[in-house]
């Protein structure tokens, strides 16, 4: 259910003149080298004046570190700080509070810039549809303010090209799961597919690595930590370290039907 947004203050014309409005585009930046953005993107992010991306407190953000030494030297930049990441549980009522009342006052700033005739360029890591952030500002956007979106190569397609082997053949079944999920509901889904990606592993190291032991995988199981980075790292999982870094990927490659 889309939350309530604060109403935004409107820019009135003289008599007979029309509302310039600006757009805000949530752009997707792919998983991780600047050189995988499409031509679209590249050419917003270079010209936009006002950009914003999203990013733990104290950190750059990965999104911003992928445009550096490409924004124009008067950008005006506008840093979303998460109020909570992983210092409330999912489950807990303060979490979606917490992160309604962050979308709100993102939205109020973003549709302000729009409404007053400026663009906006919201930097998105991998795809803005794709388990991402930016969605919760589309929908929210909704018959706001105009907002369009520009796709991504997602991080799972950098880590299955890191891995060096397809992730699919033929008819093979791909499932995408985050490592969030309880581990009955991980073995399950590991068992019951072709190809596997999960996403979102962090601190659910040593449940998924169970999960996978169970379902019967653990040879066929591969971790691709920061896919199309510099720091790239393709193992199996069996030889990971205990702590994987937040751009980690598994996979599980399908062996499905071929010529």
């Amino acid at each position: 259910m889309i939350g309530v947004v604060a109403p935004v203050p409107t820019m009135v014309p003289p008599p007979g003149q029309a509302v310039v409005t600006g757009t805000i585009h949530g752009v997707g930046l792919g998983p991780g080298a600047c050189d995988l953005m499409s031509v679209r993107a590249d050419r917003l992010v270079r010209g936009a004046r006002h950009v914003a991306y999203f990013r733990k407190a104290g950190r750059p953000g990965q999104a911003r570190r992928i445009v550096e030494g490409m924004l124009r030297d008067d950008v005006i930049e506008y840093p979303m700080e998460y109020p909570v990441t992983t210092e409330i549980a999912l489950s807990d009522p303060r979490y979606n509070d917490r992160l309604s009342g962050f979308y709100a006052t993102c939205i109020d700033h973003l549709a302000a810039l729009a409404l007053g005739g400026e663009d906006v360029v919201v930097l998105c890591e991998g795809d803005p549809f794709f388990y991402g952030s930016f969605m919760h500002l589309y929908t929210r956007l909704q018959g706001v303010a105009p907002v369009a979106v520009v796709p991504g190569i997602t991080g799972m397609s950098g880590a299955w090209t890191a891995s060096g082997a397809p992730i699919t053949w033929g008819d093979d079944v791909l499932t995408v799961v985050m490592g969030t999920l309880p581990e009955a509901d991980l073995v399950r889904r590991i068992r019951d597919t072709d190809a596997l990606v999960v996403m979102k592993i962090g601190r659910h190291l040593a449940k998924l690595r169970r999960a996978v032991a169970a379902a019967g995988r653990e040879e066929a199981a591969w971790l691709v930590e920061y896919a199309a980075m510099a720091e790239q790292r393709v193992t199996r999982l069996c030889e990971a370290d205990a702590v994987t870094p937040y751009f980690a990927i598994l996979l599980i490659h399908g062996q499905g039907r071929r010529p």
